[in-house]
């Protein structure tokens, strides 16, 4: 039984990023697997699960979420073998630290060593990052600067939008994987579900054409005829 476990929908679900769950489920069950989703709310407890999945929020419920994260023992099931999925604020969350309400800095899970700390204004917009050499598409909206220690590495190099810095977004290690993209982007981009899916699985995955395929291949064309460079600039405003 593969457990995924939707971490706070009614903290971290401010842009749909809950669907990921959704579409992990319906992936995993083409296959064959059994599935169990766990939608995490608050007061019910972390229960073990083989993935974690965060979403967005705002900076109330960002810093609620990190405060029964950290109560739950997420720290201690990632160190135990549990994989992590997550998106903007849950990014931020995982780091060492993050700011909220301005310049306030607010101590992170430390799960990776990040830091994020206020822009100089927000980003809003589409955002295309070049992962592992495919594109990754989906939009971003916060105001974050996330800086990443030297042992962490990126998901991917912006190609459209901002992400951590401009330069990069989010950050992948053996069993985590985070970016600023929302959509939700699993839905956005199936062959990062299946990754993701086969990693935490530790299955090899048959084929499983479907809609989101052309979807995909929509969407990049759509943002491969734009001006990265323009793009980018733009992203620092």
């Amino acid at each position: 039984m593969l457990r995924l476990a939707v971490v706070f929908p009614d903290l971290l679900g401010t842009y749909g990023d809950g669907g990921n769950g959704e579409v992990l489920a319906a992936r995993a069950g083409a296959r064959g697997m059994d599935v169990e989703v766990l939608d995490v709310t608050i007061g019910s407890g972390l229960p073990g699960a083989d993935l974690y999945l965060l979403g967005g929020g705002e900076d109330g419920p960002q810093r609620l979420a990190c405060d029964l994260l950290a109560e739950g023992g997420l720290l201690e099931r990632y160190r135990d073998g549990a994989h992590v999925f997550a998106v903007c604020a849950g990014l931020q969350i995982l780091g060492t630290s993050f700011s909220v309400e301005g310049d306030a800095s607010y101590p992170g899970l430390g799960v990776v060593a990040a830091t994020t700390t206020r822009g100089p204004s927000r980003s809003v917009g589409d955002l295309a990052t070049l992962v592992q050499g495919r594109m990754m598409v989906g939009f971003e909206n916060h105001g974050g600067d996330t800086v990443l220690g030297a042992d962490l590495s990126p998901l991917g190099d912006v190609v459209i939008g901002r992400g951590n810095d401009g330069r990069v977004d989010g950050y992948a290690g053996p069993r985590v994987w985070a970016t600023y993209a929302h959509g939700p982007v699993l839905a956005q981009n199936p062959w990062l579900a299946d990754e993701i899916l086969a990693r935490v699985s530790g299955r090899t995955l048959a084929p499983w054409p479907s809609v989101a395929d052309r979807l995909y291949a929509e969407r990049c064309a759509q943002l491969s005829s734009r001006r990265p460079d323009a793009d980018r600039t733009a992203g620092r405003r």
